[in-house]
């Protein structure tokens, strides 16, 4: 299914597809991407199927986008300087240690709160995070086009929420701060 996010059905359609297992493309406030809801060790899951479409390695884990800043505190007991915080919503993605690594597997977990609001209510609207990574096979560039998107992916996915072409599009700024200091990994969108 192919929907328009200015449609009146968009966000529930996309908190419906993510509820029951399934993979979306959808627009960020960076560029397009993948999601799929953030459920480990269950079926719904989207993680493994969104490996599969992108042809990408199974060891690198996908960012997770959350829904307000606060929900970061369930995942982490790291202390996040209130000088990052003061980005999000927006895009900038914060990697941190994981205080729940015995029930997911994983030691730290990259999380972005987007300055989307459509998007941060669909992320609410699903009760958990969602995965999101870009618009691509693993190893090619990022698609930017609404008419690449479909052409390569229609058939792969369950719905494309598409909302124009994003060629100036700049992906979020990474960086951690599971170690001791704050280490910038990509610069993006937020200059740090």
């Amino acid at each position: 299914m192919i929907l328009n996010k200015s449609d009146e059905n968009s966000s529930y359609a996309c908190i419906d597809a993510l509820k029951n297992g399934k993979i979306v493309i959808i627009p960020t406030d960076t560029v397009y991407g993948f999601s799929g809801i953030v459920l480990p060790k269950n079926p719904l899951d989207g993680d493994a199927k969104i490996k599969k479409i992108k042809g990408r390695a199974e060891t690198k884990p996908f960012i997770q986008l959350i829904a307000t800043p606060e929900d970061i505190k369930k995942y982490t007991d790291d202390e996040i300087p209130s000088e990052l915080l003061s980005y999000w919503p927006g895009p900038l993605t914060i990697i941190v240690n994981n205080k729940n690594e015995s029930l997911d597997g994983l030691k730290t977990i990259a999380f972005r709160c987007p300055g989307d609001e459509w998007l941060r209510n669909i992320i609410a609207g699903t009760g958990a995070p969602i995965y999101s990574t870009s618009v691509n096979r693993s190893g090619n560039p990022v698609l930017d086009t609404e008419a690449a998107i479909k052409a390569e992916f229609e058939k792969d996915v369950d719905l494309i929420v598409l909302d124009g072409d994003k060629k100036s599009a700049v992906p979020s700024t990474i960086v951690s701060v599971a170690g001791c200091k704050v280490k910038v990994l990509r610069q993006g969108a937020v200059k740090i």
